[in-house]
């Protein structure tokens, strides 16, 4: 018997809508210092500065790119998030060979689950706790549905859930079985 789920089916009910964004790519940045020569060069290709310590932020889309979001994963570590394949390939190859940070390709091992709605909140308090829950600008790790889950929000009603890969299957099951109970 196959018991596998079709993640690629959205959650939607009242109040409630889930959805896999299996388009998007993630690049771990790690270096050595926020504020040093790699930070320097990140700000540069980006626009922006890293964000702060438990932080998300966008940059929007221009003409050249799409929309690309950075969230503060540790003092060393930043993630990058973007549903737009050549700016993601143009950021890591102009960041390749830098002696003090890199960008490492995480697309394969994390997925991206959007959650809007008025029931977010609730969903995320039953899956986890009030703790998981960021606001317009935070990045969160907290543990929903007993995995560790990066919760960030860089706009207003929309909550995106990072979890690696192998684990998305779980955390798809217990929203869907929580989103049921509505």
């Amino acid at each position: 018997m196959d018991n596998s789920i079709d993640m690629a089916s959205p959650i939607e009910v009242s109040g409630l809508s889930v959805n896999l964004q299996r388009e998007w790519q993630f690049g771990s940045l790690r270096y050595f210092d926020a504020a040093g020569p790699f930070a320097a060069e990140v700000r540069g290709r980006l626009g922006g500065p890293l964000p702060k310590r438990l932080h998300a932020v966008t940059y929007p889309a221009d003409a050249s790119r799409g929309e690309l979001i950075l969230a503060w994963r540790s003092p060393t570590e930043t993630l990058l998030l973007t549903a737009d394949g050549a700016a993601f390939a143009a950021i890591a190859a102009g960041l390749a060979n830098k002696p003090t940070g890199c960008l490492v390709d995480q697309s394969g091992g994390l997925w991206a689950w959007q959650v809007t709605g008025e029931r977010t909140r609730d969903l995320l308090q039953r899956l986890g706790s009030t703790a998981s829950i960021p606001v317009l600008g935070e990045a969160r790790v907290s543990r929903l549905a007993e995995l560790p889950v990066m919760a960030l929000c860089v706009h207003e009603g929309q909550i995106l859930l990072l979890v690696e890969r192998v684990y998305s299957e779980h955390l798809y099951g217990w929203m869907r079985a929580t989103a049921a109970d509505f």
